[in-house]
């Protein structure tokens, strides 16, 4: 299934793009976030120098409709906070593609990493564009199910071959030596992963065919 890596750019009107930009050195990892019938909720770790600050500047924001305290050092502090108008998470709502959580939100910027159905991240960048959310590609891959696709004999056998330094370049064990650490005869072992990685390459290359990274690009400027 793909996996993208996607950096959002928060525009101004959104509270919290407002706020991390007011505090550039301030982190706001978000923990758990979800939207409700009128609003959202979300948990988030912020940390700085002076939190207090942050703290109450972000209280003063009209969209932040609650704050809750649940925990606080010098310079960090532990937040549930409901949100009249989670903007940021309209768009996933809309297209249906989960989060990767925690994730953090530094100057206005944020990184999200979103494993979906091609036609699922299309449909997240079309909702980002429609609610004028800038964002950028980083990268689309895709994850190979090998404890689906393979046996337990061959998954097992490869995940010690990459311990082990097999694939590394150079190789840091040979297939002697790898086939003495696992027990298996030599003739075994190359048999063995030779059906494996024929399984990985021939199931990378079908769903290579099947991801166009244009589909999640944002459009030219």
């Amino acid at each position: 299934m793909p996996s993208a890596e996607i950096r959002i750019t928060i525009p101004d009107r959104i509270w919290i793009g407002e706020l991390s930009r007011e505090y550039p050195n301030a982190v706001f990892e978000i923990l758990t976030a979800f939207p409700k019938e009128m609003g959202g909720v979300a948990l988030t770790e912020v940390t700085h120098s002076d939190i207090g600050a942050v703290v109450r500047t972000m209280d003063n924001y009209d969209d932040v409709t609650n704050i809750d305290l649940l925990q606080r050092t010098d310079d960090s502090v532990l937040i549930q906070f409901e949100t009249s108008s989670p903007i940021l998470l309209f768009p996933v709502r809309e297209a249906g593609t989960p989060l990767e959580l925690p994730f953090t939100v530094s100057d206005g910027a944020v990184d999200w990493e979103i494993t979906a159905a091609r036609e699922r991240l299309s449909l997240l960048a079309d909702q980002l564009r429609e609610f004028d959310i800038s964002f950028d590609v980083k990268s689309v891959t895709h994850r190979i199910e090998t404890t689906q696709l393979l046996s337990d004999k061959q998954t097992t056998l490869v995940q010690r071959a990459i311990e082990l330094g097999y694939y590394d370049t150079p190789r840091r064990v040979t297939l002697t030596e790898l086939a003495d650490d696992v027990d298996i005869a030599k003739s075994t072992c190359s048999e063995t992963l030779h059906r494996a990685e024929e399984k990985i390459i021939k199931q990378f290359a079908t769903s290579a065919d099947n991801i166009d990274t244009n589909e999640v690009a944002p459009p030219t400027q």
